[in-house]
């Protein structure tokens, strides 16, 4: 097997290897790993110096991993999707800043925002916010534990042009966030949770399978008459338990948001949910 995820960014090639039981020695296995980027190098007509390597386990920020200070240094760049500017850091974190496999959700999302009142939860670096706001929407709140993020968060707006009392980022527990929330609230939200969260800042436990219920009936009760709910999750086992789900329409978009390049390769739902 090739147990790499390998994502382009400019001239720039970012290499996750999945942690995993390979039976190699620690020398072994170096040596193996600097074949492959050679390979991966030639193939791909670049120099190595561009080749980022991570290993990863099988989950990722949407699992709740450490979060650590940005720093906006020559490891951070801009790249382009849709005339849109995000930042991407392919050498410091895990996670680039901008999930590629997300990208075709993006532009549904940003195509339905014009006029809406849009919310983004578990947001990252709100690169789901950034569309939205850019297509028009009349209010966009992105909402993430993490001031890392939502710093980040902030600066691709700013990469953007993107400012004014019209966009909010909030720092919170979204599950407590949520319940807050008077009904009627927002018209459009995006909902992107870890799969688990045991974070200390967090009042509970987070388990997707378990609380996808609950977090979905409580952002349905926010939303407006015709509001619509975007919801993934990265549970390769997740079951939506629709039965319990106070909507009028539960749509499984999940082929329909993944892009050709990672059809057969992407283990994820995707569900458009209307009030």
């Amino acid at each position: 097997s090739f147990p790499f995820v390998i994502e382009l960014y400019g001239d720039k090639i970012y290499v996750a290897e999945y942690k995993r039981n390979h039976g190699m020695e620690e020398d072994v296995h170096e040596d193996w790993l600097q074949k492959c980027v050679d390979v991966i190098a030639t193939t791909l007509e670049t120099d190595q110096e561009h080749v980022f390597v991570k290993e990863r386990k099988r989950m990722s920020h949407r699992s709740d991993n450490q979060y650590q200070k940005l720093d906006y240094g020559e490891d951070s760049f801009i790249v382009q999707e849709n005339n849109l500017n995000f930042i991407v850091n392919l050498s410091q974190y895990l996670d680039t800043g901008l999930f590629l496999d997300h990208r075709t959700t993006r532009k549904m999302v940003g195509d339905e925002s014009e006029g809406k009142r849009v919310l983004n939860l578990f947001s990252y670096t709100s690169s789901f916010s950034v569309y939205a706001a850019a297509n028009g929407a009349s209010q966009v709140v992105s909402v993430d534990l993490s001031k890392t993020y939502l710093t980040w968060s902030e600066n691709n707006f700013k990469e953007n042009n993107l400012s004014g009392k019209n966009y909010s980022f909030v720092h919170a527990d979204v599950k407590q966030y949520l319940k807050t929330l008077p009904a009627n609230s927002f018209d459009l939200i995006v909902m992107d949770p870890p799969t688990f969260s045991n974070s200390k800042r967090m009042k509970d436990i987070l388990d997707i399978q378990r609380d996808h219920v609950e977090l979905i009936n409580d952002c349905l009760h926010c939303l407006s008459d015709k509001g619509v709910l975007y919801f993934s999750t990265n549970s390769r086992k997740f079951e939506i338990e629709k039965e319990k789900i106070n909507a009028s329409e539960i749509k499984d978009i999940t082929k329909a948001t993944t892009p050709f390049d990672f059809e057969g390769k992407l283990f994820r739902w995707c569900y458009k949910i209307f009030k």
